[in-house]
């Protein structure tokens, strides 16, 4: 069965009837075969998403309210869909899948809270008579580029906040996952959201380039919220500038933990194994480097071998920790990046295995700024250790990256820990927890080559409203002349 694109609620095939496969990265079955738009089909779905914004954004917050708190309730009861979708297309792993739904309902009763939020103020005005406003009103048509990683989460986070302020949107799913993606629009479809509102585009891998360019520079698409690789983020960001269109950029990410000379060993090798490879390390927020004192090095490393040599990794419908990385290529990187490092005096301690696109929990301990993966987001399951003296050098180490999303900082004394978390440069820090963690009220995003902008709570609102300025005057006020 195809999956097909939606525009204004109705399915329908590609304008030339082509469609495209994504192969199963474990088995390389075909996993969902999908419509591939054209460029007439995304002038269909902009004109369809614009016509629609005027009703929505006057739709009252009650209404829209109702709509989303509907759609996430819906989302969850095709849990096992999502599953399945999520297992065949992209290698995860059943629970992580199922992670997946769970707070990607989240974020949609999160969204449907801030309905009734969306406001403004009153600002005192200096001309005698005039009430001065304030007023968060709707951008238009929001474009939303989800990533394959966590496809659920992140693809419900990109339409959710737009809704639940008035916009409209469209969706244009990843190439590796159009199945698990449009199960989203499903939702909010069967959630009974009027036509236009919520649309959905696939496109075949080769017409990525033309698709994206060809959605941002539609006359009615009044801004794009991308999460992915900081190198497609550049492309998206500079044709968005170009259209003097807004962007909000979530991208890669090299997130440290840091273990000072005081932590708690134990639980920073908990936070330690969970941060870096949860989904195989295919998260943007992953734990990428492990920056520790060496005056405890030893003691962690030791204590981190033995847990990560045990976690399972196989085959994703089996009971494992490690399911298949995205595509098998994926492997082949990784096994560039350890020789690189094991070449130039790194030690890998742990794992290095792997059988196709399913790879062990493997770390190189002894990692230094000479190797590939001390600069390369590895965004899979394979990790550095890096050894500092002091929490200076840890600092520096830190924030020696272009990236700046997540970071952690695991020591006993929190005005220490607290005085690191405020000198690494990023836009999430957690003192004694580990760098992977997501709640849809939370500011979400990062620096640098991290991207800008903001998901999450209120910090949503002010990115995909307009803060207009609105005044009622004294119709016989005084005039110069």
């Amino acid at each position: 069965m195809t999956v097909l694109l939606s525009i204004a609620g109705q399915d329908q095939p590609a304008s030339n009837q082509q469609t495209f496969s994504r192969l199963d990265p474990v088995t390389s079955e075909v996993a969902s075969q999908s419509a591939a738009a054209t460029l007439d089909d995304i002038a269909a779905v902009t004109k369809a998403a614009h016509a629609a914004f005027s009703n929505w954004a006057n739709t009252g917050p009650a209404e829209r309210r109702a709509v989303l708190n509907k759609a996430a309730d819906i989302m969850e009861s095709k849990s096992e869909e999502f599953i399945a979708a999520m297992i065949t297309e992209t290698g995860a792993t059943g629970p992580w899948a199922g992670f997946n739904v769970m707070l990607a309902a989240g974020h949609i009763r999160e969204a449907a809270a801030l309905t009734s939020q969306v406001g403004g103020e009153v600002i005192p005005a200096n001309k005698p008579g005039t009430l001065a406003m304030g007023i968060n009103k709707p951008k238009g048509v929001c474009l939303a580029i989800a990533p394959w990683n966590a496809p659920v989460i992140l693809g419900a986070r990109a339409i959710a906040a737009p809704l639940a302020c008035g916009n409209t949107v469209i969706l244009k799913s990843s190439e590796f996952c159009p199945l698990t993606h449009r199960l989203i629009i499903d939702c909010f479809i069967e959630a009974g959201i009027p036509e236009g509102v919520v649309n959905f585009i696939s496109n075949a891998p080769e017409d990525a380039p033309e698709i994206v360019k060809a959605l941002i520079e539609a006359p009615q698409v009044r801004h794009v919220n991308f999460t992915g690789s900081s190198p497609v983020g550049r492309i998206i960001g500079r044709l968005a500038g170009e259209n003097l269109k807004p962007a909000l950029l979530e991208l890669g990410g090299k997130a440290p933990l840091l273990v000072l000379a005081d932590a708690d060993i134990d639980g920073a090798v908990n936070a330690a194994i969970f941060g870096a490879f949860m989904n195989q390390g295919q998260i943007c927020m992953s734990t990428e480097r492990l920056i520790v004192d060496n005056s405890i090095a030893d003691e962690f490393v030791e204590k981190l071998v033995a847990r990560a040599s045990k976690l399972p990794w196989g085959n994703p419908r089996d009971h494992v920790v490690l399911g298949s990385l995205v595509n098998p290529e994926v492997s082949d990187k990784m096994r560039e990046l350890i020789d690189d490092a094991v070449s130039k005096g790194a030690s890998m301690v742990c794992g290095g295995e792997n059988e196709g696109s399913v790879f062990s929990a493997t770390l190189l301990d002894n990692v230094t700024s000479e190797m590939r993966i001390f600069n390369e987001e590895s965004f899979g399951p394979v990790k550095s250790i890096i050894r500092v003296n002091g929490d200076e050098e840890a600092i520096a180490m830190a924030n020696d990256t272009e990236y700046g999303l997540s970071a952690a900082v695991f020591s006993q004394d929190i005005n220490r820990a607290l005085a690191c978390a405020n000198a690494i440069e990023s836009g999430i820090c957690h003192i004694n927890g580990p760098t992977v963690a997501d709640e849809p009220q939370m500011p979400f995003g990062g620096v640098g080559d991290s991207g800008y902008g903001r998901f999450g709570g209120k910090a949503a609102i002010a990115e995909f409203t307009d803060l207009r300025w609105i005044t009622v005057e004294d119709p016989n006020q005084h005039y110069p002349f």
